[in-house]
Parts: structure tokens; sequence; C-alpha cells
């Protein structure tokens, strides 16, 4: 990844951190869905150069990155934003400093907590009745996890009737910091798969 382009979220007294990170990854989100490839990836990366912070888990800084200059340019983030322009700040497209020395994989973390869900899978995996699998998963408790997150609204379609869902889920995100960079697929929100081919961003 060598450029990048940095948005900052500017919040007021009225509106939430949280809140603008939902609506601007939102759109990041379609934005890199209009230039996904055949296999559903995006070359344009994403990355939380404040993760972790004590005050709000990611910051207020988000980074857009690729290896190229035309890449960031075909993206044109600021049609995308155009309507969050009174809450946040894009720089124009910069190089990656060349003195980079560290690297992280930012993926998405899934937690399945649902325990009727759960139990239907034990019933087609060990042939237990429902309320046996019910039985064994009593006292099981939603797990909350500690990772930074951003509310994303669903937009896939059914399969039936190509009916969007619009269903509102916890994106969970990851930071995993690697010695050296690889060369893997970023998923349309930007963020490294999670099996063999992981991608990293540089750290600066």
């Amino acid at each position: 990844m060598k450029y990048y382009i940095e948005i900052t979220l500017l919040t007021d007294e009225e509106v939430h951190l949280g809140f603008l990170w939902q609506k601007l990854y939102q759109q990041i989100h379609l934005a890199l869905v209009e230039l996904k490839t055949e296999e559903n990836r995006s070359h344009i990366a994403v990355s939380f150069p404040q993760y972790g912070n004590k005050e709000f888990p990611l910051g207020n800084k988000l980074r857009l990155l690729s290896e190229t200059q035309e890449q960031l340019i075909q993206l044109n983030v600021q049609q995308w934003l155009d309507r969050l322009t009174d809450y946040i700040h894009c720089t124009s497209i910069k190089k990656v400093p060349s003195s980079v020395s560290q690297f992280a994989c930012f993926k998405r973390r899934q937690f399945d907590t649902n325990i009727n869900r759960l139990a239907r899978r034990r019933v087609k995996r060990k042939k237990n009745t429902l309320e046996e699998a019910l039985k064994y998963y009593a006292g099981f408790t939603d797990k909350e996890s500690n990772l930074p997150f951003i509310n994303i609204l669903s937009l896939s379609s059914g399969k039936e009737n190509n009916v969007t869902d619009n269903k509102k889920f916890r994106l969970f995100i990851e930071k995993e910091i690697k010695k050296s960079p690889l060369h893997g697929d970023f998923t349309c929100y930007g963020l490294s798969n999670r099996d063999k081919k992981q991608s990293t961003v540089p750290i600066f």
C-alpha cells in the first residue's frame, strides 16, 4: 500500500462519534462495493490509526489505502461522503511514508451467540433432539466482545424474493500486528480476509 487518504470525523455536542462512524463506514462500504473485483474483493483497504483509543476505541480517523493513486482517484470518496461534509475532513491523496516498519491486519471478527441457532447446528452435527441441544446450551450467556465495532446496516438481498434485509449488525474489528507485509485480499469492507490470504496495511 503506497498511497492513502485520511478522513477525520468532526463531532459536536449534538452528534455522537459512534453515530458518525456508522454513517461514514456505510458509505465507504457502498463505494468499495461499487468498485469490487469479479471475485467480490477490494483493491482499497482501510486502516484505523487511532485503534485502541481510550476515549473511543476506533478514535476519530480512518485511512483509505491503495497500491496506486489511480485506484483512490477512481474511488472518488468525496462524492460518496457528500452528505457528511459538515462532519468530516478529507485529505488529498498522499504517499505512505517510506520509513514505515510496522504492519497490521484489520479483520472482521464474528461471534455466534444465538442459542437457538447453536442448538439447531448441534441437532445436525450430533443427532440430538432440539430439546436435548437446548438443554446442552442452558446456562450459556451471550458473549459481548470488547473489540471495537461499528453498527452497520445490512444491504444484502434475500435469495428468493430479492428483498433487501435492512438489518443492523455490529461489525467487530480486530487488529493483529505483523512483522512484515502480507499481500492478499481485502473485503468490500476494506478489511483483510481471515484465511491464508491475509493482507496488511502500513501503520504510521
